[in-house]
């Protein structure tokens, strides 16, 4: 199939709605459940008195199920609904959208006639069947061929959008053309612009990333090429090592000259294709798992000679996992799955699916510890199973698939596993919902999701591929933020990293990683330890470093990523990794065309090891045939004023330089010989201003300060300038970063007469 061009993009992000746009789906759809939620007084202590008996029991539902969410129920009566709103709004859309879908798809399933119906057919048939319009009822018929999506009985669905609200989502989704739900990659889209508006709202609050946050802010289109150089170099090449020929096109697959596969051939793996188990514990709109589903039901058909249909139902059940902290994702992940094997070549199209292991590992848990033990009625060790696991999933929300609940294994005299709770929990959910408490059922519902992913949760995989979530630990809640100090203190410093030790633990013996991640970590000296641990303990597959532009949406210099593919085996001293540098290729496109037919380096690993500070360095310079730079100079950290606006300027705007203001060199955006000379500092001396200023914020509780005199070792001495961003251009003379070593200087093409700004000149803070 092929993905979304910039044109139809541009088309599905303007109708789902920008992030500077006050119109667009999102918008739509949350003003119009708003509307309804209040109109049923869902919020107010006391329903309307208007409210007939079929209104006073949904409104009850909806405040549950407002609970089940997180929103909370005041002191006076009163009922929060942010989270009820954005829940109602989500879920109509996306039932009209999967429904459009399934529509363009011919898989628009009547469920009595057994036959494909059109958004057309479904006008004609909705005055007979009860329902409004078109949209109702195509939106009915997605939701009962899709009960893992969207729950039969959730209340969210009840609620009725005023017709004004309800056509201006029904004219929006008309406007997308047909070929845009062709496309493999449409689902991922949906999401990240029903996201744009959201995040740029967190982004611009400065607040700790906690629970509500988490989602919008991490989630990050993965694009196709890396999905695919990581499975082809993974379960391709384990399949190829076998000596067995692919039953499918695999262009990012890279070899030897004497085909052998350049990542290895991964023979601590498991024989068959059955016995793998794939995870994806970040899974997103489910690119990872929709790709890797393709290849393992050909691999199935191929060793087993399984049909098309079978095959799919096999994968399913016993090779394919995804977990991820937002429900909403979970959903697209599992609608993406049933499209992929309802359009699987041979599989016969629409019919019942086996279910699926993907599962949310973010649920809240609302209700009482002692609720969640009531569901398992007087059985002591089932209680105390049920007690459990509401300890470990207390915060999901913000933990989600890092939660580990084989860190402390329960007594299995005592508690019950989440194996034979599961049962229990599909009983207490199948139940009937009509004569059960709207709490208690939100409360059975939530510990089913909760099992359910608490089962996963405890496997052990052989391949985990994921593109983990980007967020430093300065803007962790606090609950993350301790979580990661205690269980993951080696990778604390980003939950990109956490989650790299996480998957670590969930890897069987000879299992696999292969990931999307931030590059930093591989040369910054916060992750030394990390470095240290991994490179020592693991067999190091490939690492492909990807640089900024990697990603078609967003630029590198928020996001430089590689593709990082390392197993759970000790590295023989000989073994050798993969490696190739993108970071000179400027776009995503480039990148991938380059991954196709570039030329990897084969690494020692063992010299990666010996690397200072153990950084992954990939030039495929030896450390036995060259030194390094920091044997000819030494660095230096540029200075810092901690409030530039106040304390510097640029040369032009002062009268005179006089005593007051010095000259101060700062970075420049592209490597020139002579450049960033155009700042000045009021530096009186050092006894001045801005000396008070640092002593002042040193004084605080808790602060840090600042180093007016960082770096001043450097002054007034010939060097090289370094910008700590991007390509890290250079410029020559003073402030950062390298000088060179002795009075003359030793460094080639030496820089020791090159002229400057003046002698007196210092390093900028730019250069932190």
């Amino acid at each position: 199939m092929p993905t979304l061009d910039l044109r139809l993009r541009d088309q599905l992000a303007t109708v789902i709605g920008r992030e500077n746009q006050d119109g667009g789906a999102r918008v739509i759809a949350e003003t119009g459940a708003r509307a309804a939620i209040e109109a049923l007084a869902v919020h107010l202590v006391v329903p309307y008195g208007h409210l007939d008996t079929a209104g006073k029991q949904l409104r009850n539902r909806l405040r549950a199920r407002a609970r089940q969410l997180g929103d909370v129920r005041k002191v006076d009566g009163r009922h929060e609904i942010d989270h009820l709103v954005e829940q109602t709004a989500y879920e109509h859309w996306h039932r009209m959208l999967f429904a459009r879908f399934l529509s363009e798809n011919d898989l628009l399933i009547h469920p009595e006639m057994k036959v494909a119906v059109t958004l057309e057919e479904c006008a004609e048939l909705a005055p007979s069947e009860g329902s409004a319009d078109a949209w109702e009822l195509a939106g009915r018929y997605a939701s009962r061929m899709l009960p893992q999506i969207f729950r039969p009985d959730d209340p969210v669905l009840a609620v009725r959008l005023a017709a004004e609200h309800q056509h201006g989502l029904e004219n929006l989704l008309a406007s997308l053309p047909a070929e845009l739900f062709h496309a493999s990659d449409s689902l991922g889209w949906v999401y990240q612009f029903w996201q744009a508006r959201r995040k740029k709202e967190v982004n611009a609050s400065e607040v700790k990333i906690g629970a509500d946050e988490l989602p919008a802010v991490t989630q990050l289109f993965t694009e196709p090429y890396m999905v695919q150089f990581l499975l082809h170099n993974t379960l391709g090449a384990w399949w190829i090592g076998a000596g067995r020929t692919l039953p499918m096109e695999m262009p990012y697959l890279r070899l030897l000259d004497d085909g052998t596969p350049t990542a290895g051939t991964f023979e601590d793996w498991p024989r068959l294709a059955r016995e793998l188990k794939v995870l994806d514990p970040c899974c997103g709109s489910g690119h990872f798992l929709v790709a890797a589903f393709e290849i393992l039901v050909a691999f199935r058909m191929a060793e087993e000679g399984l049909s098309a249909r079978d095959a799919c139902d096999a994968v399913f059940r016993d090779n394919l996992f995804g977990l991820e902290i937002d429900y909403r994702c979970v959903q697209i992940a599992a609608f993406a799955l049933a499209l992929a094997a309802w359009t699987y070549p041979g599989a016969g199209g629409y019919r019942p699916l086996a279910a699926m292991n993907v599962a949310c590992s973010g649920l809240a848990i609302s209700a009482k510890k002692e609720e969640w033990e009531r569901l398992a009625g007087d059985n002591q060790r089932l209680r105390n199973g049920m007690g459990r696991m509401w300890e470990l999933f207390r915060e999901a929300p913000i933990l989600g698939s890092l939660i580990d609940p084989m860190r402390d294994p329960a007594d299995a005299l005592f508690v019950a596993g989440f194996d034979e709770l599961q049962p229990l929990l599909d009983r207490a959910v199948g139940g009937d919902r009509a004569t059960a408490e709207p709490e208690l059922h939100e409360i059975q519902v939530a510990a089913g999701g909760v099992a359910a992913a608490a089962t996963q949760l405890t496997g052990r995989f052989t391949l985990i591929a994921t593109n983990v979530p980007y967020l430093k630990s300065e803007k962790h809640h606090p609950t993350l933020r301790d979580f990661a100090s205690t269980h993951y203190e080696i990778g604390k410093a980003d939950i990109a990293t956490v989650f790299l030790l996480r998957m670590l633990d969930a890897l069987g013996l000879g299992g696999t990683i292969a990931v999307v991640s931030p590059q930093n970590w591989l040369f910054l000296p916060t992750y030394k330890k990390l470095r240290k641990h991994l490179l020592r303990s693991l067999s190091w597959k490939s690492v492909a470093r990807l640089g900024a532009g990697a990603f078609s949406t967003i630029t590198g210099e928020i996001v430089q990523a590689s593709l990082i593919c390392v197993s759970k085996v000790p590295p023989p001293h000989e073994h050798c990794m993969a490696a190739i540098d993108l970071s000179s290729a400027s776009s995503a496109t480039e990148k991938a065309e380059r991954l196709l037919v570039g030329n990897f380096l084969r690494l020692s690993q063992e010299e990666q090891f010996r690397n200072p500070d153990h950084r992954v360095v990939l030039d495929g310079i030896s450390n036995t045939t060259a030194r390094l730079l920091v044997d000819f100079a030494d660095s230096y950290w540029g200075q810092g004023t901690g409030d530039f606006i106040r304390f510097g300027r640029c040369f032009w705007e002062v009268a005179e330089i006089g005593n007051k203001w010095t000259r101060m060199q700062t970075t420049v955006s592209n490597t020139v010989s002579h450049g960033g000379r155009h700042f000045v500092v009021l530096w009186e001396n050092g006894q001045g201003a801005l000396m008070e200023y640092a002593e002042k914020l040193r004084a605080l509780p808790g602060h840090q300060g600042i180093r007016p005199t960082r770096g001043a070792e450097a002054w007034g001495k010939p060097g090289v300038t370094v910008s700590l961003m991007g390509s890290l251009p250079a410029t020559i003379y003073h402030y950062c970063v390298r000088v060179p070593k002795g009075e003359q200087g030793s460094l080639p093409g030496d820089v020791r007469d090159a002229g400057g700004w003046n002698g007196g000149s210092r390093g900028s803070e730019a250069a932190r």
